[in-house]
Protein backbone atom coordinates (compact mmCIF):
# COMPACT_ATOMS: atom_id res chain seq x y z
CA UNK A 1 0.00 0.00 0.00
CA UNK A 2 1.01 3.63 -1.03
CA UNK A 3 0.07 6.50 0.19
CA UNK A 4 0.50 10.60 0.25
CA UNK A 5 0.49 12.37 3.47
CA UNK A 6 1.17 15.58 4.76
CA UNK A 7 2.41 16.40 8.25
CA UNK A 8 2.87 19.39 10.14
CA UNK A 9 6.71 20.41 10.96
CA UNK A 10 7.90 22.00 13.71
CA UNK A 11 9.06 25.57 11.73
CA UNK A 12 5.62 25.59 11.01
CA UNK A 13 6.32 24.13 6.90
CA UNK A 14 3.89 21.23 5.59
CA UNK A 15 5.84 18.26 4.65
CA UNK A 16 5.01 15.93 1.85
CA UNK A 17 5.68 12.26 2.08
CA UNK A 18 5.21 9.14 0.23
CA UNK A 19 4.53 6.28 3.04
CA UNK A 20 4.85 3.23 1.84
CA UNK A 21 3.60 0.45 3.92
CA UNK A 22 2.78 -3.49 3.83
CA UNK A 23 0.43 -5.85 5.43
CA UNK A 24 3.11 -6.84 8.46
CA UNK A 25 2.74 -3.28 9.75
CA UNK A 26 5.93 -1.80 8.32
CA UNK A 27 6.37 1.46 6.91
CA UNK A 28 9.23 2.89 4.77
CA UNK A 29 8.68 6.96 4.41
CA UNK A 30 10.41 9.04 1.46
CA UNK A 31 10.52 12.51 2.08
CA UNK A 32 9.75 14.97 -0.75
CA UNK A 33 9.60 18.55 0.44
CA UNK A 34 8.59 21.12 2.28
CA UNK A 35 5.94 23.52 1.39
CA UNK A 36 5.15 26.96 2.98
CA UNK A 37 1.83 28.28 0.81
CA UNK A 38 -1.03 26.37 -0.95
CA UNK A 39 0.64 26.33 -4.35
CA UNK A 40 3.79 24.72 -3.40
CA UNK A 41 1.84 21.75 -1.35
CA UNK A 42 0.20 21.35 -4.62
CA UNK A 43 2.98 21.08 -6.22
CA UNK A 44 4.57 18.86 -4.05
CA UNK A 45 1.36 17.12 -3.87
CA UNK A 46 1.86 16.36 -7.69
CA UNK A 47 5.70 15.39 -7.53
CA UNK A 48 4.87 12.39 -5.06
CA UNK A 49 2.03 11.21 -6.80
CA UNK A 50 3.78 11.13 -10.24
CA UNK A 51 6.57 8.98 -8.12
CA UNK A 52 4.52 6.66 -6.68
CA UNK A 53 3.09 6.02 -10.73
CA UNK A 54 6.46 5.93 -12.15
CA UNK A 55 7.35 3.45 -9.29
CA UNK A 56 11.10 4.62 -8.70
CA UNK A 57 12.69 5.33 -5.34
CA UNK A 58 14.36 8.32 -6.74
CA UNK A 59 13.75 11.62 -8.32
CA UNK A 60 13.65 10.82 -11.62
CA UNK A 61 10.80 12.05 -13.50
CA UNK A 62 11.63 11.06 -17.20
CA UNK A 63 8.75 8.09 -17.48
CA UNK A 64 5.57 9.82 -19.28
CA UNK A 65 3.18 9.37 -16.47
CA UNK A 66 -0.85 8.71 -16.95
CA UNK A 67 -2.27 11.81 -18.74
CA UNK A 68 -4.79 12.39 -15.23
CA UNK A 69 -1.38 12.77 -13.67
CA UNK A 70 -1.39 16.59 -15.25
CA UNK A 71 2.16 15.00 -17.60
CA UNK A 72 5.93 15.27 -15.84
CA UNK A 73 7.18 18.29 -14.03
CA UNK A 74 10.68 18.86 -14.85
CA UNK A 75 13.78 18.63 -13.41
CA UNK A 76 15.92 21.42 -13.83
CA UNK A 77 19.01 20.68 -11.41
CA UNK A 78 20.53 18.29 -8.70
CA UNK A 79 23.04 18.50 -6.81
CA UNK A 80 24.82 17.21 -3.67
CA UNK A 81 24.20 20.72 -2.18
CA UNK A 82 25.25 19.63 1.37
CA UNK A 83 28.18 18.11 0.94
CA UNK A 84 29.44 21.06 -1.95
CA UNK A 85 28.43 23.80 0.30
CA UNK A 86 30.60 22.23 3.58
CA UNK A 87 33.81 21.83 1.58
CA UNK A 88 32.97 25.17 -0.31
CA UNK A 89 32.46 26.73 3.17
CA UNK A 90 36.15 25.60 4.40
CA UNK A 91 37.93 25.87 0.97
CA UNK A 92 36.88 30.08 1.34
CA UNK A 93 37.04 30.27 4.91
CA UNK A 94 41.06 28.86 4.72
CA UNK A 95 41.06 31.82 2.05
CA UNK A 96 42.10 29.77 -1.31
CA UNK A 97 39.41 31.25 -2.99
CA UNK A 98 41.36 34.69 -2.15
CA UNK A 99 44.92 33.53 -3.23
CA UNK A 100 44.14 31.79 -5.80
CA UNK A 101 42.16 34.79 -7.49
CA UNK A 102 38.77 32.48 -7.54
CA UNK A 103 40.04 29.87 -9.93
CA UNK A 104 37.13 27.78 -10.30
CA UNK A 105 39.51 25.45 -12.07
CA UNK A 106 41.52 25.03 -9.12
CA UNK A 107 39.01 24.65 -6.79
CA UNK A 108 36.44 22.06 -8.73
CA UNK A 109 40.08 19.78 -8.89
CA UNK A 110 39.98 20.14 -4.76
CA UNK A 111 36.92 19.23 -4.58
CA UNK A 112 36.74 16.26 -6.69
CA UNK A 113 39.87 15.35 -4.94
CA UNK A 114 38.34 15.08 -1.41
CA UNK A 115 34.93 13.66 -3.02
CA UNK A 116 36.38 11.21 -5.20
CA UNK A 117 40.17 10.82 -5.88
CA UNK A 118 40.50 9.87 -9.34
CA UNK A 119 42.27 11.18 -12.30
CA UNK A 120 41.95 14.57 -14.00
CA UNK A 121 40.21 13.87 -16.49
CA UNK A 122 37.42 11.41 -14.19
CA UNK A 123 37.72 14.27 -11.86
CA UNK A 124 35.30 16.32 -14.40
CA UNK A 125 32.69 13.40 -14.12
CA UNK A 126 32.79 13.77 -10.08
CA UNK A 127 32.14 17.39 -10.26
CA UNK A 128 29.14 16.92 -13.15
CA UNK A 129 27.62 14.34 -10.57
CA UNK A 130 27.78 17.11 -7.26
CA UNK A 131 25.83 19.50 -9.25
CA UNK A 132 29.28 21.39 -10.18
CA UNK A 133 29.57 22.79 -13.97
CA UNK A 134 33.18 21.21 -14.91
CA UNK A 135 35.86 22.34 -16.62
CA UNK A 136 36.68 21.24 -20.50
CA UNK A 137 39.74 18.58 -19.82
CA UNK A 138 42.05 20.75 -21.79
CA UNK A 139 41.84 23.72 -19.98
CA UNK A 140 42.22 21.67 -16.84
CA UNK A 141 45.52 20.66 -18.13
CA UNK A 142 46.44 24.12 -19.55
CA UNK A 143 46.45 25.36 -16.36
CA UNK A 144 48.55 22.49 -14.37
CA UNK A 145 51.79 24.30 -15.49
CA UNK A 146 50.25 27.35 -13.30
CA UNK A 147 49.46 25.25 -10.23
CA UNK A 148 52.92 23.78 -10.12
CA UNK A 149 54.85 27.41 -10.59
CA UNK A 150 56.27 28.94 -7.36
CA UNK A 151 54.34 31.67 -6.95
CA UNK A 152 51.03 30.01 -6.80
CA UNK A 153 52.30 27.44 -3.87
CA UNK A 154 53.61 29.96 -2.26
CA UNK A 155 50.66 32.14 -2.31
CA UNK A 156 48.99 28.65 -1.11
CA UNK A 157 51.38 27.94 1.59
CA UNK A 158 51.16 31.62 2.25
CA UNK A 159 46.71 30.82 3.31
CA UNK A 160 47.64 27.69 5.12
CA UNK A 161 50.06 30.02 7.19
CA UNK A 162 47.71 32.73 7.91
CA UNK A 163 45.33 29.58 9.26
CA UNK A 164 47.91 28.20 11.90
CA UNK A 165 49.74 30.21 15.14
CA UNK A 166 53.59 30.75 13.99
CA UNK A 167 56.35 32.10 15.89
CA UNK A 168 59.45 31.20 17.51
CA UNK A 169 57.74 29.06 20.36
CA UNK A 170 55.16 27.44 18.05
CA UNK A 171 55.79 24.22 16.54
CA UNK A 172 56.40 22.98 12.89
CA UNK A 173 56.23 19.05 12.40
CA UNK A 174 58.21 17.55 9.55
CA UNK A 175 58.48 14.33 8.10
CA UNK A 176 58.88 12.74 4.88
CA UNK A 177 57.25 10.10 2.73
CA UNK A 178 57.67 8.73 -0.80
CA UNK A 179 55.31 7.83 -3.77
CA UNK A 180 56.32 5.74 -6.18
CA UNK A 181 55.32 5.30 -10.05
CA UNK A 182 54.15 2.47 -12.72
CA UNK A 183 57.36 2.73 -14.78
CA UNK A 184 60.60 0.89 -15.24
CA UNK A 185 63.23 4.09 -15.99
CA UNK A 186 64.18 6.80 -13.92
CA UNK A 187 64.03 10.12 -15.67
CA UNK A 188 66.60 12.27 -13.03
CA UNK A 189 63.08 13.00 -11.09
CA UNK A 190 61.41 9.45 -10.48
CA UNK A 191 64.04 7.72 -9.70
CA UNK A 192 64.53 4.01 -7.46
CA UNK A 193 65.68 4.87 -3.80
CA UNK A 194 64.78 4.01 -0.25
CA UNK A 195 61.22 3.18 -0.50
CA UNK A 196 58.39 3.50 2.55
CA UNK A 197 56.21 1.39 0.93
CA UNK A 198 58.85 -1.24 0.07
CA UNK A 199 58.41 -1.13 -3.60
CA UNK A 200 61.48 -1.00 -6.30
CA UNK A 201 59.73 1.02 -8.78
CA UNK A 202 61.14 5.09 -9.60
CA UNK A 203 59.51 6.85 -6.84
CA UNK A 204 59.82 10.72 -5.88
CA UNK A 205 60.28 12.17 -2.24
CA UNK A 206 57.87 14.32 -0.28
CA UNK A 207 58.71 16.79 2.92
CA UNK A 208 55.72 17.68 4.16
CA UNK A 209 55.30 20.58 7.01
CA UNK A 210 52.49 21.15 9.40
CA UNK A 211 52.02 22.77 12.54
CA UNK A 212 51.73 20.99 15.79
CA UNK A 213 47.57 19.92 14.59
CA UNK A 214 48.73 18.51 11.93
CA UNK A 215 47.82 21.39 9.43
CA UNK A 216 49.50 21.48 6.38
CA UNK A 217 52.10 24.46 5.77
CA UNK A 218 54.29 23.77 2.93
CA UNK A 219 55.08 20.62 0.41
CA UNK A 220 58.13 19.88 -1.03
CA UNK A 221 58.80 17.46 -3.65
CA UNK A 222 62.27 16.41 -4.69
CA UNK A 223 64.34 13.47 -6.46
CA UNK A 224 63.78 9.72 -5.36
CA UNK A 225 67.12 9.19 -4.63
CA UNK A 226 67.41 11.68 -2.28
CA UNK A 227 67.81 10.47 1.61
CA UNK A 228 65.34 11.77 4.07
CA UNK A 229 68.16 13.86 5.92
CA UNK A 230 68.96 16.60 2.95
CA UNK A 231 64.82 17.18 2.31
CA UNK A 232 64.47 19.20 5.59
CA UNK A 233 66.35 22.43 5.64
CA UNK A 234 65.04 22.57 1.89
CA UNK A 235 61.70 22.61 3.06
CA UNK A 236 62.57 24.90 6.17
CA UNK A 237 64.37 27.74 4.51
CA UNK A 238 61.45 27.79 1.33
CA UNK A 239 59.11 27.85 4.21
CA UNK A 240 60.57 30.79 6.11
CA UNK A 241 61.43 33.16 3.51
CA UNK A 242 58.02 32.73 1.96
CA UNK A 243 56.40 34.13 5.59
CA UNK A 244 59.60 36.31 6.35
CA UNK A 245 60.29 33.67 9.45
CA UNK A 246 63.71 34.32 11.58
CA UNK A 247 63.01 31.65 13.89
CA UNK A 248 60.66 28.63 14.66
CA UNK A 249 60.96 25.20 16.55
CA UNK A 250 60.91 22.11 14.17
CA UNK A 251 59.72 18.91 15.94
CA UNK A 252 61.12 15.71 13.84
CA UNK A 253 62.28 12.23 14.41
CA UNK A 254 65.41 11.19 14.54
CA UNK A 255 66.06 9.78 11.47
CA UNK A 256 65.10 12.87 9.59
CA UNK A 257 68.30 14.53 11.06
CA UNK A 258 71.86 14.08 10.86
CA UNK A 259 74.83 15.56 12.76
CA UNK A 260 75.22 18.10 9.57
CA UNK A 261 71.44 18.90 9.96
CA UNK A 262 71.47 19.70 12.95
CA UNK A 263 74.35 22.09 13.01
CA UNK A 264 72.92 23.41 9.59
CA UNK A 265 69.74 24.22 11.68
CA UNK A 266 71.21 25.96 14.68
CA UNK A 267 73.05 27.27 11.96
CA UNK A 268 69.76 28.97 10.49
CA UNK A 269 68.91 29.81 14.45
CA UNK A 270 66.21 27.68 14.51
CA UNK A 271 65.15 25.89 17.71
CA UNK A 272 64.62 22.02 17.35
CA UNK A 273 62.87 19.02 19.24
CA UNK A 274 64.01 16.18 18.31
CA UNK A 275 64.30 12.20 18.89
CA UNK A 276 67.47 10.83 20.19
CA UNK A 277 69.14 7.99 19.08
CA UNK A 278 70.91 6.19 22.36
CA UNK A 279 73.81 4.48 21.09
CA UNK A 280 75.33 3.71 24.56
CA UNK A 281 73.99 3.82 27.87
CA UNK A 282 73.47 7.33 29.14
CA UNK A 283 75.90 8.27 32.38
CA UNK A 284 72.64 9.50 33.91
CA UNK A 285 70.75 6.21 33.43
CA UNK A 286 74.04 3.96 34.40
CA UNK A 287 74.40 6.22 37.44
CA UNK A 288 71.12 5.82 38.77
CA UNK A 289 70.76 1.90 37.96
CA UNK A 290 74.08 1.78 39.93
CA UNK A 291 72.44 3.64 42.89
CA UNK A 292 69.70 1.73 42.96
CA UNK A 293 70.93 -2.05 41.94
CA UNK A 294 68.22 -4.52 41.08
CA UNK A 295 65.56 -1.63 41.67
CA UNK A 296 63.36 -1.05 37.94
CA UNK A 297 62.72 2.48 37.27
CA UNK A 298 58.75 4.21 38.13
CA UNK A 299 56.38 4.37 35.23
CA UNK A 300 57.35 7.68 33.45
CA UNK A 301 60.51 8.57 35.58
CA UNK A 302 62.62 11.10 33.30
CA UNK A 303 66.45 11.46 33.71
CA UNK A 304 67.56 15.52 32.43
CA UNK A 305 71.56 15.40 30.81
CA UNK A 306 72.63 18.86 29.71
CA UNK A 307 75.41 18.78 27.48
CA UNK A 308 76.72 22.81 27.65
CA UNK A 309 77.92 24.01 24.47
CA UNK A 310 81.46 24.33 24.04
CA UNK A 311 83.82 27.32 22.19
CA UNK A 312 84.75 24.43 19.38
CA UNK A 313 81.60 23.35 17.60
CA UNK A 314 79.97 26.59 17.95
CA UNK A 315 75.99 25.27 19.18
CA UNK A 316 73.78 26.34 21.53
CA UNK A 317 73.30 24.32 25.12
CA UNK A 318 71.48 21.34 24.14
CA UNK A 319 69.91 19.02 26.53
CA UNK A 320 68.57 15.38 26.63
CA UNK A 321 65.59 14.20 28.25
CA UNK A 322 64.96 10.53 28.90
CA UNK A 323 61.59 9.16 29.57
CA UNK A 324 61.24 5.15 31.10
CA UNK A 325 57.62 3.81 29.61
CA UNK A 326 57.06 0.78 31.77
CA UNK A 327 54.78 -0.21 28.61
CA UNK A 328 57.31 0.41 26.33
CA UNK A 329 59.52 -1.73 28.26
CA UNK A 330 57.37 -4.77 28.36
CA UNK A 331 57.02 -4.35 24.72
CA UNK A 332 60.45 -4.14 23.94
CA UNK A 333 61.46 -6.83 26.18
CA UNK A 334 59.13 -9.30 24.47
CA UNK A 335 61.06 -8.48 21.11
CA UNK A 336 63.84 -8.55 22.91
CA UNK A 337 63.21 -12.23 24.04
CA UNK A 338 61.99 -13.55 20.85
CA UNK A 339 64.71 -12.62 19.06
CA UNK A 340 67.15 -13.67 21.58
CA UNK A 341 65.43 -17.48 21.31
CA UNK A 342 66.12 -17.46 17.51
CA UNK A 343 69.81 -16.23 17.68
CA UNK A 344 70.35 -18.97 19.76
CA UNK A 345 68.88 -21.21 17.45
CA UNK A 346 70.81 -20.09 14.73
CA UNK A 347 74.06 -20.19 16.83
CA UNK A 348 73.43 -23.89 17.72
CA UNK A 349 73.00 -24.71 14.28
CA UNK A 350 69.14 -25.48 14.83
CA UNK A 351 67.82 -22.77 12.25
CA UNK A 352 70.08 -20.79 9.18
CA UNK A 353 71.50 -17.51 10.32
CA UNK A 354 69.73 -14.69 9.29
CA UNK A 355 69.82 -10.78 10.40
CA UNK A 356 69.65 -10.98 13.99
CA UNK A 357 71.42 -8.10 15.79
CA UNK A 358 72.52 -10.56 19.01
CA UNK A 359 74.44 -12.98 16.55
CA UNK A 360 78.58 -12.16 16.56
CA UNK A 361 80.09 -13.75 13.91
CA UNK A 362 83.79 -13.98 14.25
CA UNK A 363 85.99 -15.69 11.39
CA UNK A 364 83.28 -18.96 10.72
CA UNK A 365 82.44 -18.80 14.55
CA UNK A 366 78.54 -17.69 15.14
CA UNK A 367 77.93 -16.48 18.77
CA UNK A 368 75.76 -14.51 21.25
CA UNK A 369 76.67 -10.67 21.54
CA UNK A 370 75.59 -10.84 25.01
CA UNK A 371 76.98 -7.04 25.66
CA UNK A 372 75.14 -5.92 22.86
CA UNK A 373 71.67 -8.12 24.48
CA UNK A 374 72.66 -6.55 28.14
CA UNK A 375 72.55 -3.17 26.60
CA UNK A 376 69.52 -3.53 24.80
CA UNK A 377 67.62 -5.10 28.00
CA UNK A 378 69.11 -2.14 30.27
CA UNK A 379 67.71 0.53 27.57
CA UNK A 380 64.51 -0.99 26.73
CA UNK A 381 61.47 1.39 27.59
CA UNK A 382 63.71 4.31 27.62
CA UNK A 383 63.32 7.25 24.88
CA UNK A 384 65.27 9.74 24.38
CA UNK A 385 64.42 13.83 22.98
CA UNK A 386 67.15 16.38 22.56
CA UNK A 387 66.44 19.88 22.14
CA UNK A 388 68.49 23.36 21.84
CA UNK A 389 65.99 25.14 23.30
CA UNK A 390 66.75 27.09 26.71
CA UNK A 391 65.37 25.67 29.92
CA UNK A 392 62.84 23.16 28.85
CA UNK A 393 60.67 21.31 30.39
CA UNK A 394 60.32 17.74 30.23
CA UNK A 395 56.89 17.55 30.24
CA UNK A 396 56.41 20.11 27.45
CA UNK A 397 59.19 18.60 25.06
CA UNK A 398 58.11 15.14 25.52
CA UNK A 399 53.95 16.54 24.86
CA UNK A 400 55.67 18.03 21.59
CA UNK A 401 57.43 15.45 20.08
CA UNK A 402 54.45 12.96 20.68
CA UNK A 403 52.73 15.53 18.26
CA UNK A 404 54.32 13.44 15.79
CA UNK A 405 51.48 11.11 15.01
CA UNK A 406 49.35 14.30 13.39
CA UNK A 407 51.65 14.60 10.76
CA UNK A 408 51.98 11.13 10.15
CA UNK A 409 48.15 10.64 10.07
CA UNK A 410 48.21 13.68 7.72
CA UNK A 411 50.35 11.89 5.11
CA UNK A 412 48.31 8.81 5.79
CA UNK A 413 44.99 10.97 4.63
CA UNK A 414 46.94 12.31 1.82
CA UNK A 415 47.98 9.03 0.87
CA UNK A 416 44.70 6.78 1.36
CA UNK A 417 41.53 9.03 1.69
CA UNK A 418 43.46 11.67 -1.37
CA UNK A 419 45.45 9.15 -3.31
CA UNK A 420 47.81 11.51 -3.39
CA UNK A 421 50.13 9.24 -6.08
CA UNK A 422 50.41 11.04 -9.28
CA UNK A 423 49.99 7.63 -11.32
CA UNK A 424 48.98 9.18 -14.20
CA UNK A 425 51.43 12.05 -14.39
CA UNK A 426 55.08 11.25 -16.02
CA UNK A 427 56.18 15.40 -16.26
CA UNK A 428 57.89 17.00 -12.95
CA UNK A 429 55.53 20.06 -13.94
CA UNK A 430 52.32 17.81 -13.61
CA UNK A 431 53.58 15.96 -10.87
CA UNK A 432 54.19 19.28 -8.65
CA UNK A 433 50.74 20.92 -9.77
CA UNK A 434 49.04 17.42 -8.41
CA UNK A 435 50.77 17.96 -4.93
CA UNK A 436 49.39 21.72 -4.96
CA UNK A 437 46.44 19.82 -5.46
CA UNK A 438 46.17 17.21 -3.02
CA UNK A 439 47.84 19.50 -0.36
CA UNK A 440 44.97 21.93 -0.85
CA UNK A 441 42.40 19.26 -0.53
CA UNK A 442 44.30 17.87 2.57
CA UNK A 443 44.02 22.04 4.43
CA UNK A 444 40.25 21.79 3.31
CA UNK A 445 39.66 17.52 4.86
CA UNK A 446 41.71 19.28 7.99
CA UNK A 447 39.45 22.09 8.31
CA UNK A 448 36.13 20.00 8.07
CA UNK A 449 37.67 17.18 10.26
CA UNK A 450 38.48 20.09 13.42
CA UNK A 451 35.47 21.45 12.43
CA UNK A 452 32.94 18.51 12.92
CA UNK A 453 34.57 15.82 14.59
CA UNK A 454 34.00 13.32 11.99
CA UNK A 455 36.69 11.81 9.89
CA UNK A 456 36.86 13.23 5.90
CA UNK A 457 35.93 9.95 4.67
CA UNK A 458 32.72 9.40 6.95
CA UNK A 459 32.00 12.99 6.42
CA UNK A 460 31.88 12.60 2.35
CA UNK A 461 30.09 9.07 2.09
CA UNK A 462 27.59 10.13 4.60
CA UNK A 463 26.66 13.69 3.18
CA UNK A 464 27.08 12.55 -0.79
CA UNK A 465 23.59 10.73 0.04
CA UNK A 466 21.57 13.69 0.21
CA UNK A 467 20.78 15.77 -2.66
CA UNK A 468 18.39 18.08 -3.64
CA UNK A 469 16.42 19.04 -6.82
CA UNK A 470 15.42 22.30 -8.27
CA UNK A 471 11.48 21.19 -10.12
CA UNK A 472 10.15 23.57 -12.63
CA UNK A 473 6.14 23.89 -12.58
CA UNK A 474 4.99 26.05 -14.93
CA UNK A 475 5.98 29.74 -13.35
CA UNK A 476 6.82 28.45 -10.03
CA UNK A 477 10.32 26.81 -8.87
CA UNK A 478 10.48 24.60 -6.36
CA UNK A 479 13.03 22.93 -4.62
CA UNK A 480 12.65 19.26 -3.11
CA UNK A 481 15.19 17.55 -0.50
CA UNK A 482 16.17 14.85 1.09
CA UNK A 483 16.04 14.76 4.82
CA UNK A 484 19.17 15.23 6.40
CA UNK A 485 18.98 12.91 9.72
CA UNK A 486 20.12 14.56 12.81
CA UNK A 487 23.82 13.49 13.27
CA UNK A 488 24.84 14.82 10.12
CA UNK A 489 22.49 18.00 10.52
CA UNK A 490 24.62 19.25 13.44
CA UNK A 491 27.99 18.49 11.98
CA UNK A 492 26.67 20.50 9.03
CA UNK A 493 25.35 23.38 11.37
CA UNK A 494 29.22 23.76 13.21
CA UNK A 495 30.32 24.54 9.36
CA UNK A 496 27.91 27.29 8.90
CA UNK A 497 28.84 28.93 11.71
CA UNK A 498 32.06 28.73 12.06
CA UNK A 499 32.50 29.80 7.97
CA UNK A 500 29.93 32.56 9.46
CA UNK A 501 32.35 32.79 12.21
CA UNK A 502 35.17 33.48 9.61
CA UNK A 503 33.65 36.44 7.62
Amino acid sequence: MVHVRTVRTASGATAVQIVFANRGGKRRIEHIGSAHDDVELELLKTVARQKMLAGQGELDLGLQPPPDAGGPLPVTSSRMGHLVDALLAGYRHLGLDVVTDGDEVFCGLVLARIIEPTSKLDSLRVLSEVGIEPPGYRTVMRRLPVFAAETWRTSLSSAYAANATLGPKHLVLYDVSTLCFETDQGDGFREPGFSKERRLEPQITIGLLTDADGFPLRVEAFEGNRAETATMLPTLRSFMAAHRLTEITVVADAGMVSDTNKKAIEAAGLSFILGARIPFVPYVIDAWRKAHPGQEPLDNQIWVQPVPASASDGRRDHTIIYQYRADRARRTLKGIDEQVVKARRAVDGKAPVKRNRFIQITGGEKTLNQDLIDKARTLAGIKGYVTNLPQPSPDVIIGAYHQLWRIEKAFRMSKHDLQARPIYHHLRESIEAHLTVVTAALAVSKWIETTTGWSIRRFVKTTRRYRSFTIQAGDHTITAADPVPADLNTALEAIRERARAGQ
